[in-house]
Order: structure tokens, then sequence, then C-alpha cells
């Protein structure tokens, strides 16, 4: 009996992850998500300029208390929300940084799965050129999430001080009150990791088609 290899891939070996029909959906709910970000974005930072503008201010001193609380019940609030007709150039601007900053990575991650969603369509995902794409979007992620959420923080502290939020009292020591949200540069160290495991599979896949 003699033996043949049949190197054909089968009709019906599986059902794929995702489809060539499910990677169209993905391209295009990124595409949709990038535009309608950007235009809130935009729509934002015009808000800035025009006004009046409600903001969350931190407000960075204990002695803001809360009342009406249960008797025995003490607490201070170190947040507000503050509406103001204008905004101040300096903050205001640094708020219009934050916001592109920001956008720029929200950008970055939609691009990826887009060229991600694009390459399983087209199954070339172990390429030089996709590990390259994830670490260079994770890079972005990281670095543009993080400062500009810095910048948001020094304007809304800023402003906060502006209105007579974060005013000084005498014989307390002024804290600098900021949020920061670690989503983003956990999110872009993972994905820059995920690009050296795209990089090992597509050694993996060059020695494999070298043992063919």
């Amino acid at each position: 009996m003699k033996l043949t290899k049949d190197d054909a891939r089968p009709e019906n070996g599986g059902k794929r992850v995702v489809s060539r029909a499910d990677a169209v959906v993905f391209m295009i709910a990124s595409a949709a998500a990038a535009l309608l970000t950007t235009v809130t974005t935009v729509a934002g930072i015009i808000g800035y300029i025009n006004g009046p503008v409600t903001l969350v201010l931190p407000v960075a001193t204990a002695n803001r208390v809360t009342p009406g609380l249960l008797p025995g019940v003490t607490g201070h609030f170190t947040a507000m929300e503050a509406t103001l007709p204008t905004l101040p150039p300096g903050p205001g601007g640094l708020l219009a940084w934050a916001d592109s900053l920001n956008q720029i990575g929200i950008l970055a991650l939609l691009a990826l799965v887009f060229l991600l969603a694009h390459r399983l369509r087209s199954e070339t995902l172990f390429t030089s050129g996709s590990a390259w794409i994830v670490g260079a979007c994770g890079a972005a992620l990281t670095l543009f999430g993080t400062v500009g959420q810095i910048l948001d923080s020094i304007a809304r502290s800023r402003l906060a001080e502006v209105i007579g939020a974060n005013a000084h009292t005498p014989g307390e020591a002024y804290s600098f009150s900021a949020y920061f949200n670690l989503a983003p540069l956990v999110l872009g160290l993972v994905l820059m990791l995920v690009a050296g495991v795209f990089q090992f599979g597509r050694r993996l896949q060059q020695d494999t088609e070298g043992l063919v």
C-alpha cells in the first residue's frame, strides 16, 4: 500500500474564531468609533473656547465638610462640579491638549483593531509588520494616554484654585489632588508584550516553513 500526503486544507476542518465577515464588522465598527470619538473630542475642545463649561474639579482640602449627616458622622468632599462661563487661556489650553492626546491614544487602539481585523481577513497575521503595528500602538497608547491625563489633572487643579475651591487655609498643608486612570498605561504595556509574542510567533512560523 502506498501512503500519500494530502497537503490540501480540509474544507470542514473546524470553524474559525474570526471569519472574514466578522473581520469586516470589526473594521467597520472601529472606523465608526474613531470618527465618533474624534467628532466628540473636537466638539469638546470647541466648547472650551466658547463656554460655558461644566467640569468636575478636585478639592484638595479636608476643610470642605459635608453638611446634613447623621449625628456622630463626619465627612468631606474631594471633588465638585463647577460651571465656568469662560476658561482662562492657560488651563483651557491644557485641557484642549489633554483631550487631544487622549484621543490620539484612543485612535491608536482603534487603528490596532482595524489593522488586526484586516490581517485576519487576509490570513496574514504573524508577520513582522503585525508585531511592529501592535508594539507601536501600545507605545502610543501608553505615552499619549499618560501625558494626556497628567495635563488634564494639572489644568483642573489650576481651575480649582482660580475659582477658590482649593483656597489655601492657614495651618493646612496644600496637596495636589488628581485623578489618574491606570487603564491606558497597563493596556499599552500589555500590547507591547503582545508585540513580542507576535514576533516569537513569526519566528516559529519561519522555522516551521523551513522544515516543510
